[in-house]
């Protein structure tokens, strides 16, 4: 795993992010299902190389629904993704 989002954006990892909406104040309700790949390039022009990629947890709103209950996948480039596999 990398620790900031240069070293993201250099080693070619991608972020998804999905709404994890399941309540609102005691009680339940249906997910959002809002997904979205987001650009790694216009988080480091806005939060700058050096930025690390835990910040981002509880700064992200969906905008479906405006949650701020959202769930980070970052994928691995094909050739790290290919060494773990075997």
């Amino acid at each position: 795993m990398v620790d900031t989002l240069g070293e993201a954006l250099d080693a070619g990892w991608r972020l998804t992010v999905r709404c994890a909406r399941f309540r609102e104040g005691l009680k339940a309700v249906s997910p959002c299902l809002g997904r979205q790949e987001l650009s790694l390039s216009t988080l480091v022009w806005t939060h700058g190389r050096r930025c690390p990629v835990g910040y981002l947890q509880g700064k992200l709103r969906c905008p479906k629904c405006g949650s701020l209950h959202v769930m980070q996948m970052w994928i691995a480039p094909p050739e790290i993704a290919r060494a773990r596999a075997r």
